[in-house]
């Protein structure tokens, strides 16, 4: 079908941007202890044996659940009301936050840019595109201060999360969203991400061009065949001359 100029991209975070340097299992371990840790130091009497896999296995539930509904509950919610099971009724948003911090603390130092990340990104702003993130997160915080340790906020617009927004792609409203922060139509704008099913088909039925960036994706990504991408890259170097092929279709 004829489309308009392309104006405008969103990007996916994790996973496209950025990914993880070591194997997560041990990185998430660690992250769990040093929370529970953070929490005993604050006076409070949660085992430490126990706490982290309890913590843990709520997580997992609620990430299950968020793949069904695809809304995003936070993990800020999950451990208040963990704490609220262990008799802690009345735990502060302060604390909360800086239990979370201890936990992100780990796993942020496992993240990293994609080393071509940075020259397309300033390759796309001097085009004059407009740049925007869109990320599946279930903290906020998180990725902010990702976003501001590599140095890259200053190549976007915003950084909306699902845990900002409560909807997690491929839901609609959060393509909605995002482009509302340009008045920009659907038609005008682009998705990259490794999902197909989350940055792809979201893209798609929200009405955007859809690419898929393949580098970092899960191996049977390749083997679905009911989302097909409007693109594939297999690097972001590559995204800028796409996009000048696009403008000329």
């Amino acid at each position: 079908m004829p489309r308009n100029l392309i104006r405008a991209i969103l990007f996916d975070f994790g996973g496209t941007l950025m990914y993880g340097r070591r194997n997560w299992t041990p990185i998430v371990a660690k992250a769990d202890d040093a929370l529970t840790n953070h929490i005993r130091a604050q006076g409070m009497e949660v085992n430490l044996n126990t706490f982290p896999s309890e913590f843990r296995k709520r997580l997992d539930e609620y990430f299950k659940q968020r793949e069904k509904d695809l809304l995003e509950t936070t993990y800020t919610f999950v451990l208040r009301e963990l704490l609220k099971d262990k008799g802690y009724n009345d735990v502060s948003s302060e604390f909360l936050r800086d239990a979370l911090d201890a936990l992100f603390s780990v796993t942020q130092e496992n993240w990293t840019l994609e080393d071509d990340a940075i020259s397309t990104l300033e390759e796309l702003r001097e085009k004059g595109y407009n740049l925007g993130i869109v990320s599946n997160a279930g903290d906020d915080a998180d990725v902010q201060q990702l976003a501001r340790g590599f140095g890259i906020t200053q190549y976007f617009d915003f950084i909306l999360t699902s845990a900002a927004c409560s909807y997690r792609k491929p839901h609609p409203r959060i393509f909605e969203l995002a482009l509302s922060n340009w008045y920009c139509p659907p038609g005008e704008a682009v998705m990259i991400g490794d999902n197909l099913d989350a940055d792809v088909r979201g893209a798609q039925q929200a009405g955007l061009y859809g690419v898929w960036l393949s580098r970092r994706a899960d191996p049977k990504m390749e083997k679905q065949t009911q989302v097909q991408p409007d693109a594939s890259l297999s690097s972001l170097s590559e995204f800028p001359a796409l996009l000048d092929q696009l403008q000329i279709k």
